[in-house]
C-alpha cells in the first residue's frame, strides 16, 4: 500500500527535473507560399485535363482532331509525291536534252568523219591514178632519137628530085638509112606530115620533122618503114 501512495514528489530531484530553458521540440521555419499552394495547383490541373479528355471522348471531338491530322499527313504525302514527280520530270527533260545534244554531236561527228573519209578516198584515188600513169610511162620503152632508123621520103609534090633533096638534108644531119621514093598507090594525106609506126620511133620522127621544117607528126600503123615522110605542096 505504501508503494501505491508514492507520487512524483516521493522521488529525489535530479538533473532531468531541471532542464535548461529553451524551445521544446523540433523547430521549423515558415514554408514558402508556392510550396504550400503547389499541391492544390497540381490537383486542379490534373482535374482540368481529365475533364477535357472526358469531354472529347463523350462529344466525339477527338475524331475531328484525328481526321485533321490524317488530312495533314495525306496533304504532306501528296506534296512530297508532287515534288518527287517534278524532280523526276526535270531529270527526264535534262536527260532528253543531254541525249538530243549527244545525238546531234554524234551526227555532226559522223558527218565530219564521212566527209573526211570521202576526201581521203578522193585523194587516194587521185594518187592511184597518178601512180598508174607513172607506171604506164615507165613500162613503155623510152623514146630516143635513133639516126640509124630507116626513113622513107615520099615526093607527092610533083617536083622532080624534091624527095632526094630532103633525103640529103637528113643524111647531112646524121641519118644513115634514108631513101627517096614517089607515091606508089594508096591514100595520101592532104598535107606534109611525118608518120611513125612504133612509140619508140616518136622521138626520131619528131627530130626528122624538126630537121625538115615539118610541123605535123603522127603515129600510123602498117607502114613499110619505121618512119615515112610525105611531102606535099
Amino acid at each position: 500500500m505504501a508503494r501505491d501512495k508514492m507520487t512524483y514528489d516521493s522521488y529525489e530531484r535530479d538533473i532531468f527535473d531541471n532542464p535548461p530553458k529553451g524551445p521544446v521540440g523540433v523547430h521549423r521555419g515558415p514554408r514558402p507560399v508556392m510550396a504550400r499552394i503547389a499541391p492544390f495547383l497540381i490537383v486542379i490541373l490534373v482535374a482540368a485535363l481529365c475533364g477535357v479528355g472526358a469531354w472529347l471522348v463523350v462529344s466525339g471531338e477527338y475524331k475531328v482532331i484525328l481526321g485533321q491530322e490524317n488530312t495533314s499527313q495525306v496533304a504532306s504525302g501528296d506534296s512530297s509525291s508532287k515534288s518527287d514527280a517534278a524532280d523526276a520530270s526535270s531529270d527526264g527533260s535534262t536527260a532528253n536534252k543531254d541525249s538530243s545534244s549527244s545525238g546531234t554531236s554524234t551526227d555532226g561527228t559522223g558527218s565530219s568523219d564521212a566527209n573526211q573519209s570521202d576526201q581521203s578516198d578522193s585523194t587516194n584515188s587521185t594518187n592511184a591514178d597518178a601512180n598508174a600513169d607513172q607506171n604506164a610511162q615507165q613500162s613503155q620503152p623510152a623514146s630516143t632519137v635513133n639516126k640509124a632508123t630507116q626513113v622513107l621520103v615520099i615526093n607527092a609534090t610533083g617536083i622532080q628530085g624534091y624527095a632526094g633533096q630532103k633525103s640529103d638534108v637528113l643524111q647531112t644531119s646524121g641519118y644513115t638509112s634514108v631513101s627517096a621514093s614517089n607515091p606508089s598507090g594508096g591514100t595520101l594525106p592532104g598535107y606534109t606530115v611525118v608518120w611513125y609506126q612504133n612509140e619508140t620511133d616518136k622521138a626520131t620522127a619528131e627530130d626528122v620533122a624538126s630537121t625538115l621544117g615539118i610541123s605535123a607528126v603522127e603515129q600510123v600503123q602498117g607502114l613499110s618503114t619505121p618512119i615515112t615522110v610525105v611531102l606535099l605542096n
